[in-house]
């Protein structure tokens, strides 16, 4: 039996309900196994995102008109009603009996008559009756945002503390956007990215970042991997708070250099064609499934400088060099710069998690720390925007650590002004409501 979109989408929700399993992952193989119109993959991947940034808000506004409340629903039923909640509050295109009949046949099946009459009463009370009014943010911004924006308060918690004075609403409401794609050419050999995607895709659009020369914010663009120009190594993707984090590094030829925690190769290929394929860098990953990748990307990319190497980076042993130019240290963390891409981080964060990411990486700082030669640079980062992990961090190391200061970036032609990312205390921040871009903070350390 065919499956709908709709479908698509509930199935993705309970996947991440169920198993813990990311939107972007569970979405990908759902949309593999389904046979879509374009218009119907936009949909199922629009409600499931959808739902899971806006959960809490989605669940206030059902619950408002459920006598008895949703929580005693079974995860099926409630992701049903969800779903249907999202397309009535939040998409206009979608006609509100088609969101409810679908529902309601889908609760059906899962639940029997009787939930499904308690599905229809529901949503069809939402429809015509609407959401319930929010917060008043003047009398309580917070309360207002965590509603607003479906934010945990841990997480709202972690951000009062981080953002800008004034621009916790602005920053807050960006975090519950949909994320943009970044693409990223090589920067020695550049290309002009939006003829070429034009030409493979009507409506395809590349748009120059004012920030970094090499990168590009796509529209209309489509799967990277259906484009001819990437599957040829033209372009890459990579967020423009992670572009200009390999520019921190400043590589250049003759360089022996290691990405710590190198993952799938983001950083690792930009530092390669920062330098010219004339550094050498080894790219260190606990996991061998993300260094396959990672040696995938390179291959595509035509680099061939980069090393793979399996290592625990907290015990680095003699696969690591004793003495390199420079170390990316690109530390695990909490990873709430990035959940516009991974709504699902914020619902799964715990309280004591900042303060137990802050110790892993002061473990993995002062196990890297020695293998940097004198005079070299260590560029620590982390894609999200709690204090711990960031300039607190890094205060305490340099506090602790004889000989390791803090310095601005160096002088880059494809960074057009370093000014708008790094601050007084010469450490890069950025922000999707003032870039675009995920929230990265990134500290470069020099060993005097």
């Amino acid at each position: 039996m065919k499956v709908s979109a709709r479908e698509v989408a509930r199935r993705v929700l309970r996947r991440v309900d169920s198993d813990g399993a990311f939107v972007s992952l569970a979405l990908a193989g759902e949309l593999e196994r389904a046979e879509l119109s374009a218009e119907d993959r936009g949909l199922a991947t629009e409600i499931a995102y959808g739902v899971v940034r806006h959960r809490s808000r989605l669940g206030r506004a059902l619950a408002a008109y459920a006598a008895r409340g949703i929580a005693k629903l079974s995860p099926a039923v409630r992701v049903a009603l969800e779903a249907a909640a999202y397309q009535l509050l939040f998409l206009d295109r979608v006609p509100d009996y088609a969101a409810v009949d679908d529902a309601v046949d889908a609760v059906r099946r899962v639940a029997g008559p009787r939930v499904a009459g308690f599905a229809n009463g529901l949503l069809r009370r939402l429809a015509r009756e609407g959401e319930p009014a929010l917060p008043d943010p003047s009398a309580d911004l917070r309360a207002h945002l965590e509603v607003a924006c479906s934010l945990p308060p841990v997480v709202l918690d972690e951000l009062a503390r981080a953002a800008p004075e004034g621009e916790l609403a602005a920053a807050a409401s960006a975090l519950t956007a949909p994320a943009p794609l970044w693409a990223r050419v090589d920067p020695l050999h550049p290309v002009d990215l939006g003829p070429l995607l034009s030409a493979e895709r009507s409506g395809a659009a590349a748009e120059p970042s004012v920030l970094c020369r090499e990168a590009f914010r796509l529209t209309g663009a489509g799967s990277p991997e259906a484009s001819a120009s990437f599957q040829d190594g033209l372009w890459t993707v990579q967020d423009l708070g992670a572009q200009l984090v390999g520019h921190l590094v400043a590589p250049a030829a003759g360089m022996r250099i290691l990405d710590a925690c190198a993952g799938v190769g983001g950083k690792a290929t930009h530092l390669a064609q920062l330098a010219g394929g004339r550094a050498h860098i080894d790219a260190a990953d606990q996991s061998a499934r993300k260094l396959d990748l990672l040696t995938d990307t390179a291959r595509r990319l035509g680099l061939t400088s980069i090393a793979a190497i399996e290592s625990d980076l907290t015990r680095p042993g003699e696969e690591l060099a004793a003495d390199y130019d420079a170390i990316l240290l690109d530390a695990p963390c909490t990873g709430l710069g990035v959940i516009r891409r991974h709504p699902e981080l914020k619902w799964r964060l715990r309280a004591s998690a900042v303060d137990e990411l802050a110790v892993l990486q002061r473990r993995l700082l002062a196990a890297l720390w020695p293998r940097l030669r004198p005079g070299g640079l260590l560029v620590y980062s982390v894609c999200t925007f709690t204090r711990a992990e960031g300039p607190d961090q890094i205060a305490r190391f340099i506090a602790e650590t004889p000989g390791a200061t803090v310095e601005p970036p160096a002088t880059d032609d494809s960074v057009r002004d370093w000014s708008h990312v790094v601050g007084a205390d010469g450490f890069l921040r950025t922000w999707p409501h003032r870039h675009d871009a995920d929230a990265f903070f990134a500290a470069r350390i020099r060993r005097r």
